[in-house]
């Protein structure tokens, strides 16, 4: 057990640096200069880009099952031009990272939890998040497994937002060999309110979501791929997990 923790210190570690080097992103500080517009598209971006991302089948993972890894999003900005004046006129990429630590974990009648932090590199942006996760049709080796996702994240760190999404989706998985393939479809509710802010007003709105995505399993390592489209705007992920 020691070995597999130091291996995902490692594995950390080393997305860490990845991230801090080749993301440009910087801090929400200067919302008071947004126009109503602007606030709502940089909402509706921080929706897609914060949002929980499944990067999971749907398969329950089991009473004593655990699934602990970090991953990796990239969310293509539709308003970055308002991210930018929200960031005092700094530098945005058009592509957002969001690194996220995970973890999983299978409970009893095929319920599993799950949590998450994420920090986007060279910001002050940092979001936990979570899941509860039912397979209302466990799977096996004839029959999908097709689950029911509830899930919330939290925006922390920057002081004048307050933001946070919940989301509702159904998925199906289906494992062939070392691959499971997934999708699902649902919603996203997100609230965004810019604090002490007299020049915009609270903006509450829900999305649509569409994603699907592989899982591979390597024994004891298991690797996500997933594609994500929330609103009008895109991500993509993967993930590296250790299951066991």
């Amino acid at each position: 057990m020691n070995h597999r923790f130091s291996t995902l210190h490692i594995l950390l570690l080393a997305a860490g640096i990845a991230g801090a080097t080749g993301a440009h992103a910087a801090e929400i500080n200067t919302l008071q200069l947004l126009s109503q517009a602007q606030f709502r598209g940089l909402s509706e971006d921080l929706g897609a880009a914060l949002s929980f991302k499944p990067l999971i089948p749907s398969e329950s993972l089991g009473l004593t099952g655990f699934d602990v890894g970090i991953a990796v999003t990239g969310t293509k900005l539709q308003n970055r031009a308002a991210f930018q004046t929200a960031a005092g006129g700094a530098s945005v990429p058009a592509t957002l990272p969001v690194p996220t630590l995970r973890v999983h974990k299978g409970l009893p009648l095929n319920i599993d939890i799950g949590a998450t932090y994420s920090a986007v590199p060279s910001s002050n942006v940092r979001v936990i998040g979570g899941e509860l996760r039912w397979a209302v049709l466990p799977g096996s080796t004839l029959v999908p497994a097709i689950a029911l996702r509830a899930s919330v994240t939290r925006l922390s760190g920057v002081d004048q937002l307050e933001f946070g999404t919940t989301g509702l989706d159904v998925s199906i998985s289906k494992g062939f060999a070392m691959f499971t393939p997934y999708g699902g479809v649902g919603t996203v509710r997100t609230k965004s309110d810019a604090q002490g802010s007299a020049t915009q007003v609270t903006e509450s709105f829900s999305q649509g979501r569409v994603f699907a995505g592989v899982n591979v399993s390597l024994g004891l390592v298991n690797l996500a791929f997933e594609g994500d489209k929330t609103g009008d705007a895109t991500s993509y992920g993967m993930k590296f997990g250790l299951r066991f």
